[in-house]
Order: structure tokens, then C-alpha cells, then sequence
């Protein structure tokens, strides 16, 4: 009996090429039954549902050869992480915010561009407020569904997509800098250590970048994700009222 193999994709084109893929055929040597048909969901963001087929090679006539290219296609099985392109991918992430844009029915433009960490979507309109969200969380989340968009069935060479609203990341960055230092003198003016509020890995990442060559604290992360925060401890902290009569600035 024929092997049957159950995928998915965004589309039922997807799963099938997927399938194909999988099972080292093209697809007009495919046999596949539609369990699921893909889903939108809400706004484009949430409740989506994949296409979902079971497909089979087709079955051939015992005595007649295998059709040339199945067997090195069966020896030699495409890999879909080797065929799609970082260009396509990229196309598969805008495609995806367009559909999102349209849906939210906003006006917005895409600048496609290239950063060190990798493709850059710069967007750019009026009243965009509503894609960052407070502290950029809203924004994070976009850019996370847009990488999983274009990295579905993907597995080697992976795009990484960033998204930006008219350099908001820039200046959180600086504002993530500055509260840094603010809150260094803090805990060296207390004595005791600051706890800064949850974020998310790149932030925290830049808040132990801007003191880490700071000489009178240290830092470290606490906290189970998504909660996880940054914990800025001074390196002389103020002594205990029961040990008043010790000298004052004893290092720990």
C-alpha cells in the first residue's frame, strides 16, 4: 500500500508542493484529498488555520518502468529549506503584511531594505501607533507572525525579517540606553538592587550591552518568559540597620 502522508500550508498549492517535496515526486504524480481548507482567522493574526490535504503517490501499472525523474527525484527528495530563496521568502513576509494591512484596512507603505541583522520592512503611514503597541509589543508580535509566515515548512536558511515603523526601534533602543544609566545611579544611590520591568530578549540584551563596562554594577535576568526582567544590582550595597555599628562601605 501506498504511502499516506498528511501536510500542510498556507494554501492547498502549498501543502500539495510540500507533499510532492516530501515524498520525492512532482506533483502531477500526487493523489491528495483536502481535510482542511485554510482559514484567515481573525484579522489575519489570530484563529488562522493552515490547508491540510493526505496525499499519495500515484499508483503506477505493475509492468510498465518508472516514469523518468521519479527515481532520482525518490533518491535525491527536495528539501523545501533548500528551494525557497530568502527573496521568496521575504515576498512570502510582505505578501503576508499586506494582506494584514488590508484587512486592519490602514494605509500603509512598505520599504523593503537590508540590515545586518536581515530583511528590513520599514513601514511608513499615518497613525501607525496602533502597530507598535506599548513598548513596541504589538510590533514585536507582528514581526513574529511575518517570520512565520515566511519560514513555514522551511527548515536550512531561514529568513529573518524585522519590521520598524519609521525608526521606532532606534529610539527605543536610546530610551532602553538611557534608562539604563539612570537606573545604574539608582541602585548605587540606594544601595540595593533595581528591577527593571519584563521584556523581551532583545531588549534585555541591550540593557546588559549599556552596563556592562559600568564598574559599580552588574546585571543579570530573572524571571520565567514572558516575564523574564533585568535585575541591576550595585556592587556596594548599604548595610543592614542590625549591622550599623560595621563599617559602612564594606563590599560584600
Amino acid at each position: 500500500m501506498a504511502e499516506v502522508l498528511e501536510a500542510s500550508g498556507k494554501t492547498v498549492e502549498e501543502a500539495i508542493a510540500l507533499a510532492a517535496s516530501k515524498l520525492g515526486v512532482t506533483t502531477d504524480l500526487l493523489d491528495y484529498k483536502v481535510i482542511q481548507q485554510p482559514s484567515n482567522g481573525f484579522f489575519g493574526l489570530f484563529g488562522t488555520k493552515p490547508a491540510r490535504i493526505e496525499a499519495m503517490v500515484k499508483s503506477q501499472p505493475a509492468c510498465s518502468k518508472e516514469p523518468a525523474g521519479v527515481t532520482e527525484a525518490a533518491e535525491e527528495p527536495v528539501s523545501v529549506g533548500e528551494t525557497v530563496s530568502i527573496e521568496e521568502q521575504a515576498k512570502i513576509a510582505e505578501k503576508f503584511l499586506q494582506d494584514v494591512f488590508q484587512t486592519m484596512k490602514l494605509d500603509v507603505k512598505i520599504e523593503r531594505g537590508e540590515s545586518e541583522e536581515g530583511v528590513l520592512f520599514q513601514l511608513i503611514g499615518k497613525n501607525l501607533g496602533i502597530l507598535i503597541g506599548k513598548h513596541g509589543q504589538t510590533l514585536d508580535s507582528l514581526q513574529y507572525l511575518a517570520n512565520l509566515a515566511a519560514n513555514r515548512g522551511i527548515s536550512e536558511n531561514r529568513a529573518r525579517i524585522i519590521i520598524d515603523i519609521e525608526n521606532y526601534r532606534s529610539r527605543r533602543e536610546d530610551t532602553l540606553v538611557r534608562l539604563a544609566g539612570h537606573l545604574a545611579e539608582k541602585a548605587c544611590r540606594i544601595g540595593e538592587e533595581v528591577h527593571l520591568e519584563p521584556m523581551n530578549r532583545h531588549e534585555r540584551k541591550i540593557i546588559h550591552m549599556a552596563l556592562q563596562d559600568n564598574r559599580r554594577v552588574s546585571t543579570y535576568s530573572a524571571g520565567d518568559e514572558p516575564r523574564r526582567y533585568v535585575v541591576i544590582a550595585p556592587k556596594r550595597r548599604r548595610r543592614s540597620r542590625r549591622n550599623y555599628s560595621e563599617p559602612r562601605f564594606d563590599e560584600e
